[in-house]
């Protein structure tokens, strides 16, 4: 079953990315990460009181807690670099190096929760790392500055985002994974406002658009119900195995982007999507 959830997580999270693409176009990102929190959050607590998981947060161990909140602030830093490498870059280019935390999140489930890679795995990190260096080679004409300005962000995102995937693990071992999902959301939500009042950004939220504030809004749906496929699978399922199938999100990235961004991926770039795709299906074996 949870195979089931980690596609969805999959669908979801390739659709967020779209969808914050366009919600982010004219405003700040860090204000924009804050803004889809609040969507985040509400959505995830209306189904911990749907499902009735509510009643078990007196018996939630300080262990718990303590994981659930540092796997939130590692995901707040990574929503943060990742939002402000899709600003400042494209989506077909930002969400490979993004999706590589895959590589660093099956050595850090091997260090530290003895989740063993096979060879098979081990082949398929092979095969992800030359796919995503090909996925984010500059198309000829293309400016060497603007094309790289985005990276940093994007390789601090990759980084951040597998730690949050052994974090959450670790947290959601004995606790519902929808009330996890809600708590960890809190400590998201505060990290993103906290930076926002620091920067003085939130004296800009007048000036959002009306189409920013709905693509926003959408983005931080569709995270939502990422997020809780995401850990319901990680619950029930080995971190080395749903966390590839849930970078199979980029499929999705890719695919949306172009109907809707009219983002093309050129020879190279989609030969390394297919090295990414066939990695990660190798991983799954």
């Amino acid at each position: 079953m949870w195979v089931i959830y980690a596609f969805g997580s999959a669908l979801f999270a390739g659709i967020t990315a779209v969808l914050a693409k366009i919600g982010i176009h004219n405003t700040d990102s860090n204000l924009a990460t804050a803004l889809r929190t609040v969507v985040v959050l509400l959505f995830s607590w209306a189904l911990v009181w749907i499902a009735g998981s509510a009643d078990t947060i007196p018996s939630i161990s300080g262990r718990t807690l303590l994981f659930l909140l540092l796997s939130g602030l590692a995901t707040g830093a990574s929503w943060l670099c990742y939002f402000r490498a899709l600003q400042l870059g494209n989506v077909n280019k930002v969400t490979p190096v993004d999706k590589s935390s895959t590589i660093l999140t099956i050595l850090l489930a091997f260090v530290f929760l003895g989740e063993t890679p096979s060879v098979a795995m081990w082949c398929g990190i092979l095969l992800l790392a030359a796919g995503t260096w090909l996925m984010i080679q500059r198309k000829s004409g293309e400016a060497s500055v603007q094309s790289r300005s985005w990276l940093l962000y994007a390789v601090l995102s990759a980084g951040f985002a597998a730690l949050t995937s052994i974090l959450g693990k670790i947290g959601i071992e004995d606790i519902e994974s929808g009330l996890g999902t809600a708590i960890r959301t809190i400590a998201v939500l505060v990290m993103a406002w906290g930076i926002v009042f620091y920067q003085k950004k939130h004296r800009e939220l007048r000036s959002i658009e009306r189409r920013s504030w709905w693509f926003l809004g959408l983005s931080g749906l569709a995270t939502g119900l990422s997020w809780l496929c995401y850990y319901r699978a990680l619950q029930e399922g080995p971190a080395s195995l749903v966390v590839p199938i849930d970078k199979l999100s980029i499929v999705v990235t890719v695919a949306f982007s172009w109907m809707v961004l009219k983002e093309k991926l050129s020879r190279k770039a989609f030969a390394g999507l297919l090295l990414v795709v066939a990695g990660t299906l190798l991983m799954l074996l």
